[in-house]
């Protein structure tokens, strides 16, 4: 059955997604479904890695508006790039990687923004994982200005994953916290590196932060003492950009 603004349903078309190597997001099953159908669908979506979430059936009815046979996949717009190659790709051309990495960001406006920040600033990758993060759909994409179907995005099944592949690169972990001693100016940002950030809620967890080589905190004036995700990844970046500016001269 047909799909609209990235959202597949049937068992046929699903499975087809999935083997074709589509970037489906997640896979929701009708919480009750029996049968072969999805029961293969389960299977196969879960040898891929993709997250699958058992939601009732109206949930499925409100988002297809039609005959879904208990099964919906959502797909992104956005492609999926290996972070290895991204990286050696980056360094082949002399260039110094920087990977933009965002822990538990679920807002779609916000990953968009932070996207659209990213290619703007010379990032060569925005890095997510599978779970617990925004979808990159069509929203995602408009937030972002078209940005996300630019600037290549890695996903991996947990951030930590990603990271350890470029700690092996050579790259420094900089997580961007409220938590750090170290102001943002302050912080070595020159080299080949993976700025992170967290959601403006829960921050980053403490397992990344642990990861960190580099904790640095945004200074603030203000009484909030808090700033959006988004604006923070543009501050962070322009003063990565501002630091690598300096060492080419």
């Amino acid at each position: 059955m047909a799909g609209r603004d990235g959202i597949l349903f049937g068992i046929h078309p699903v499975l087809e997604a999935l083997r074709s190597g589509a970037t489906v997001e997640r896979v929701l099953l009708k919480r009750d479904a029996t049968g072969e159908g999805p029961r293969t669908v389960r299977q196969t979506a879960q040898s891929l890695g993709v997250p699958v979430q058992m939601v009732p059936a109206e949930k499925l009815d409100r988002l297809t508006r039609g005959e879904h046979q208990g099964v919906v996949a959502l797909v992104s717009p956005v492609g999926r790039q290996d972070l290895d190659e991204v990286i050696s790709m980056a360094y082949e051309r002399g260039e110094r990687p920087l990977i933009v990495a965002l822990d538990g960001v679920t807002d779609v406006r916000n990953a968009g923004a932070v996207a659209r920040s990213a290619e703007c600033l010379g990032a060569h990758a925005l890095l997510v994982p599978v779970t617990g993060s925004a979808r990159l759909g069509p929203d995602a994409v408009k937030s972002s200005a078209g940005a996300l179907m630019r600037l290549p995005v890695c996903r991996t099944r947990m951030l930590v994953d990603g990271l350890h592949v470029a700690r092996a690169h050579g790259l420094r972990i900089v997580a961007c916290t409220e938590k750090a001693r170290t102001d943002l100016q302050e912080a070595d940002l020159s080299g080949p590196l993976v700025l992170v950030l967290g959601a403006e809620d829960t921050g980053i967890s403490d397992r990344v932060l642990r990861m960190a080589d580099t904790l640095v905190r945004i200074p603030m004036v203000g009484r909030l003492g808090s700033l959006n995700v988004s604006v923070a990844a543009g501050i962070a970046l322009y003063a990565t950009h501002t630091a690598r500016s300096r060492t080419d001269r």
